[in-house]
C-alpha cells in the first residue's frame, strides 16, 4: 500500500525537473543566436579594413584576433546543440520531435566545421592580405559547411512548424515556413551582396532562438 502511495509521488516530481532540465538545455539555443550576432558585430565595427557591405562575418575568423570569432563559433555551435537536446526532451512524443531537434544538431555542428576551416581571405580584409585568386580547400569546406548547416536550419523550420501548430500557435507555424524562404533568399543573393547574406542568415538565428523559446516554455 505504502508504495502504491509513493510511487505516483516520485513520478510527479519528476515531471517538473524534466521540465526545467529540457528548458535549461533548451537555453542554449536561445541565447546562441543573439550571442553570435553580437559578437559578429562589434568585431565587425572594431576591426580595421572590415566592411559588413565586403564583408562576411566568418573573415573575423582570419589576422591576429581571429581567435576570438573562432571561439565564438565553437561556443555557437555547443549552445546549438545543447538547444536541439533541450528541444528533443521538450517535443519527445510529439510533431517533430524527432527530426526537428536532429536538424538543429547538424545546424549546431556546422558552426565547429566553420572553426575547424576558416573562410578565404578577400575583399580587402584582413588588411595588407592578398587577394585569393582560386578558393582554397579549407574555404570549400567553410562554404559547403555553411550550405549543409542552413539547409538544415531551414528543414528544421518546417518540421518545428508542426509543433507550433499543434500547440495553437498557428502564425507561429505560418512564419516558420515563411522564414526559410528569405534566409534562402539572401543566400542567393550573397555573390552580389555579402550584405543580403549577412541579413538572411542572422534572421535564421534569431528565428530559431524565438521558435526555440516558444517551444520549450509550452
Amino acid at each position: 500500500m505504502t508504495d502504491m502511495l509513493t510511487a505516483p509521488r516520485h513520478v510527479l516530481s519528476t515531471v517538473p525537473a524534466s521540465r526545467s532540465g529540457a528548458r535549461w538545455a533548451a537555453a542554449g539555443g536561445v541565447v546562441a543566436g543573439p550571442l553570435f550576432l553580437a559578437a559578429g558585430l562589434a568585431q565587425g565595427f572594431a576591426r580595421d579594413g572590415f566592411d559588413f557591405t565586403r564583408n562576411a562575418i566568418s573573415q573575423l575568423a582570419l589576422g591576429e584576433a581571429g581567435w576570438i570569432q573562432t571561439a565564438s563559433f565553437v561556443l555557437t555551435g555547443t549552445l546549438l546543440l545543447a538547444g536541439a537536446a533541450g528541444l528533443r526532451r521538450a517535443l519527445r512524443g510529439g510533431p517533430g520531435g524527432t527530426w526537428g531537434p536532429a536538424l538543429v544538431g547538424v545546424f549546431g555542428a556546422s558552426f565547429w566545421a566553420a572553426a575547424a576551416f576558416p573562410a578565404d581571405a578577400g575583399a580587402g580584409f584582413p588588411v595588407g592580405a592578398p587577394e585569393a585568386t582560386a578558393m582554397s580547400g579549407h574555404g570549400a569546406a567553410h562554404m559547403f559547411g555553411g550550405m549543409i548547416g542552413y539547409l538544415a536550419l531551414c528543414a528544421a523550420f518546417f518540421v518545428l512548424a508542426r509543433p507550433l501548430a499543434a500547440r495553437g500557435l498557428r502564425h507561429w507555424a505560418v512564419a516558420s515556413r515563411i522564414v526559410p524562404a528569405v534566409v534562402l533568399a539572401g543566400f542567393m543573393a550573397s555573390a552580389s551582396s555579402v550584405l543580403a547574406f549577412t541579413v538572411g542568415a542572422g534572421l535564421g538565428l534569431l528565428w530559431l532562438s524565438a521558435v526555440t523559446a516558444r517551444l520549450a516554455a509550452r
